[in-house]
């Protein structure tokens, strides 16, 4: 019993040594740590700073990739994917968490805060994460210093291959899936040679488009087949561009479908004023300003503007002898389409609009400029349902085999059958007030069609008796 006492004693005497020696040892890192930074000039602390860490990573199992938040002027987009990624991740048992929004529309975003870690598994390999924040030189806003922040991936030094080759590209997929989920779209507007956005809130959707569901399904698919299309794009060393002509009767949802087609792809909406375009050269400092994954709309093309061939030659001549810029021009427009100033953006989307097609000149409509023409038509039975559904979220009805049958003998526009449905909250009261309301037209189109025919028999007679 006297001797364990005694190994006892020796044990705990020994550990107080140890605990000393580091005491020191600490104190004494602390005390050199002062003397560096009181002393030493900035370029030599970094030296002796980024030596000792190098000497550290030759002997250290891991390696660290730092990731700063800015690369000069620009943004680190591995940084901002790191983060949105990461944003996912999160494990709200940790201490310090920061979060924010943006929009009140959306939720809130949880994210690290500086000086956390946390550790991600990728592929059954581990990666540790750290959130850190460093002053740069220089002042920034208020003249308070500049603020750097960065993100450290440390891990095994076997797995470099893997960090550099696929864990890094997949969060820099993943946070691009993740960002364009929820993208707020926007609807530029032109004034001048510059674009004004507004946020798009639109909410047709596919779903919710009152057109023929064959029609609808091939308008899809050919988005989709786009969109995918990259490399098939510049192999055939043609633009990556898609043209789409909507034509028909107004209140046939031209203006939904195109709503439809950006919230579809998650693509802005570029609408363009042709007549607020005086030149050319305007026109083309347009085109430069828009982003990639976006739509051009020119609506009502066919009375947008005088677009008229240049016939004259010798007046082309003379106006460009005397160097002034031309007025907006079909030549300029259809370069602007398919021409050479078509290939300064990609996976774009150039939708035309117009009430009366026959109207356009044959320029706009030949293969490679539209490549669809979609004609949006009166109100169908399917489309009748479609609607129905929107606006009282009902799919079948005691009245809907009355209201199909008008609906085939009469031209009535979408936009007509939706506002009968909304004018009452009640079922009946509204398929009622849309029953009446085809009725009369379809009265309107047989007195018409009356009307017509009388004129027709008495030019007839009037034939007949000078024969």
């Amino acid at each position: 019993m006297v001797v364990s006492m005694a190994s006892y004693d020796k044990a705990i005497e020994s550990y107080k040594k140890v605990l000393a020696a580091a005491a020191s040892l600490a104190a004494s890192a602390m005390l050199l740590r002062s003397i560096v930074n009181e002393f030493l000039p900035y370029e030599v602390r970094d030296f002796l700073f980024s030596s000792f860490h190098e000497l550290r990573s030759r002997i250290s199992y891991h390696h660290t990739i730092v990731i700063e938040e800015s690369e000069g002027y620009a943004n680190n987009q591995i940084f901002e994917a790191a983060r949105t990624y990461l944003a996912t991740r999160i494990d709200t048992n940790m201490q310090r968490l920061r979060v924010s929004r943006v929009d009140e529309a959306k939720s809130m975003l949880i994210s690290m805060e500086e000086g956390e870690e946390m550790t991600d598994v990728f592929e059954g390999t581990e990666f540790k994460w750290q959130l850190l924040s460093r002053e740069g030189t220089g002042t920034g806003a208020n003249n308070k210093p500049n603020e750097i922040r960065s993100f450290e991936l440390t891990f095994h030094k076997k797995n470099k291959d893997k960090a550099l080759g696929s864990y890094l590209p997949y969060i820099l997929d993943i946070a691009k899936c993740i960002k364009e989920d929820d993208k707020t779209l926007k609807l530029y507007m032109n004034e001048g040679d510059s674009w004004f956005p507004i946020d798009l809130h639109h909410p047709s959707t596919f779903d919710t488009l009152a057109m023929d569901p064959g029609l609808k399904k091939a308008v899809m698919d050919d988005l989709l087949r786009f969109v995918k299309r990259k490399e098939y794009y510049k192999r055939t060393g043609k633009a990556w561009k898609r043209g789409y002509l909507l034509y028909g009767p107004p209140g046939t949802g031209k203006s939904s479908l195109i709503a439809a087609m950006a919230n579809y792809l998650k693509f802005d909406i570029y609408d363009i004023e042709l007549t607020e375009v005086g030149w050319n050269s305007t026109l083309r400092r347009l085109l430069i300003g828009m982003t990639n994954r976006s739509i051009l709309v020119i609506e009502d093309i066919d009375c947008a503007v005088e677009l008229q061939r240049d016939e004259n030659e010798e007046q082309t001549a003379k106006s460009t002898a005397s160097g002034g810029d031309d007025k907006v021009t079909l030549s300029g427009l259809l370069n602007f389409v398919d021409g050479l100033w078509s290939t300064s953006g990609e996976e774009r989307i150039i939708v035309f609009t117009t009430n009366y097609k026959e109207r356009l000149d044959p320029a706009l409509l030949r293969p490679g400029r539209m490549d669809m023409h979609i004609h949006m038509s009166y109100c169908t039975p399917h489309g009748f349902r479609v609607l129905a559904s929107n606006y009282h979220s009902i799919d079948d009805h005691p009245m809907f085999a009355e209201i199909d049958g008008l609906i085939t003998q009469v031209e009535v526009t979408p936009a007509e059958v939706a506002e009968m449905l909304m004018k009452s909250d009640n079922t009946d009261v509204a398929f009622g007030g849309l029953i009446e309301f085809l009725e009369k037209r379809k009265s309107e189109k047989e007195e018409k069609g009356k009307c017509s025919k009388e004129e027709v028999d008495k030019g007839e007679d009037v034939e007949d008796s000078k024969g």
